[in-house]
């Protein structure tokens, strides 16, 4: 069969069902209106919520991520470092101190994310919770997220 036959199957099945009340506000809200909510972006880095499975942006952590690139290559991505810090300075000691190349990334959603060459995680949590020559900053409220 053609499409254009199946479409005038389709039509006249949703015609008849649309003589049931319950039905056809069914029909109406799915197939007619098309909703905002279908048309929202995915994060798949927010935390979920346990109870119903909401995802809900965490503002209060760093997060620390790795991504991807071609072949062995990857990224490493550092996401919410508190405004106190300057982060022009944190990124020119990271990339002495780790030696690998790095920037700064304005994101509308995320704020100034830093972006590092390389697999960097573990350096870089040591350096935000180190008391001697890192930021000091609590274990608790650094996440490390990848593979």
């Amino acid at each position: 069969m053609s499409m254009a036959v199946w479409i005038k199957i389709l039509n006249l099945a949703l015609r008849s069902l649309s003589s049931i009340p319950i039905l056809n506000a069914v029909y109406y809200e799915k197939a007619e209106f098309m909703s905002i909510e279908n048309l929202k972006t995915f994060d798949p880095f927010a935390e979920a919520d346990e109870d119903t499975g909401e995802t809900k942006q965490s503002q209060n952590y760093i997060h620390i991520r790795i991504q991807q690139r071609n072949g062995r290559k990857t990224l490493t991505t550092v996401q919410g470092l508190p405004k106190k810090f300057d982060q022009k300075k944190i990124l020119k000691v990271i990339k002495k101190k780790f030696a690998c190349n790095g920037t700064i990334v304005s994101d509308t959603e995320m704020g100034e994310v830093i972006q590092l060459q390389g697999d960097q995680r573990k350096d870089v949590q040591e350096f935000l919770t180190d008391k001697k020559e890192g930021l000091e900053l609590d274990a608790k409220t650094i996440k490390v997220h990848g593979f």
